[in-house]
């Protein structure tokens, strides 16, 4: 009676093994998780076209519901600026000119006070009076685009509030240290300025990024292949040290 030869059999070699698992599954890992970033980035841009098409809403239709859920889309409100209050985030660029943005509380009629990033300015106009005319004073109404609370990024340096050094927007701490009471709505979102232009030129607005980009499937195709390569090679390698029969056959018989 005739006996047949195995179709496959792989007698693996502890090391090969061992490293090869490891690339394989940090590889696979990656790109589930570029996979995964690359749906939520596909949420956060469906929801700016969403929001960014829809009409401009009043800061109290805002602030019925969740105010996330009109992120990166308009708001018209009214207020009064409190200029001897405003925030400065760093490291701020615009044209490959260093520079910052500045936060400014903004008071409604109703004494809210919410948090409007009105633009980019040069460092060497840091100085309110360098800019006094941008520095505009009484009732003003603006149109701003949500965004929610900032935080720290890793690896990103931390905010110094007692030197009004800003690296994000801690919205919760800049409201309180303006004077502003503890809401859980307020204290979820800032405002950035539109691209109306400021008295002066400055603060320059329009800076939100909206052109988002989503190269996640890319990076999902490269850690997948280099995942496929490993086992390639892992192959590969016993093949050619007779560890590997496929049909009854081994590379040290051949």
């Amino acid at each position: 009676m005739s006996r047949s030869s195995p179709v496959f059999q792989l007698r693996p070699a502890f090391w090969p093994s061992l490293v090869s698992l490891v690339i394989f599954a940090v590889a696979m890992g990656l790109g589930i998780w570029q996979m995964e970033r690359r749906a939520w980035k596909r949420d956060i841009l469906d929801r700016i076209a969403v929001n960014q098409a829809a009409a401009p809403i009043s800061l109290d239709e805002l602030l019925k519901g969740d105010p996330l859920r009109h992120e990166y889309g308009r708001v018209k409100l009214a207020g009064t600026f409190v200029h001897d209050k405003e925030f400065y985030l760093a490291a701020r660029s615009l044209k490959n000119k260093v520079g910052l943005q500045v936060v400014t509380p903004l008071c409604t009629d109703e004494g809210r006070i919410v948090l409007f990033d009105r633009g980019w300015i040069p460092q060497e106009a840091k100085e309110p009076a360098r800019r006094a005319v941008g520095q505009v004073q009484g009732e003003v109404e603006l149109t701003g685009i949500v965004r929610r609370n900032q935080e720290r990024r890793q690896f990103a340096p931390e905010n110094v509030p007692d030197r009004n050094v800003w690296f994000h927007v801690d919205v919760p701490l800049m409201r309180s240290m303006a004077g502003g009471k503890p809401d859980p709505k307020l204290d979820a979102f800032f405002m950035e300025a539109d691209a109306a232009a400021n008295p002066g030129g400055l603060p320059v607005g329009g800076q939100t990024r909206l052109d988002i980009p989503n190269d996640h499937l890319q990076y999902a195709i490269t850690w997948f292949g280099i995942a496929l390569a490993m086992a390639g090679v892992y192959l590969a390698y016993h093949w050619e040290n007779g560890r590997l029969t496929l049909f009854g056959r081994s590379k040290v018989e051949t």
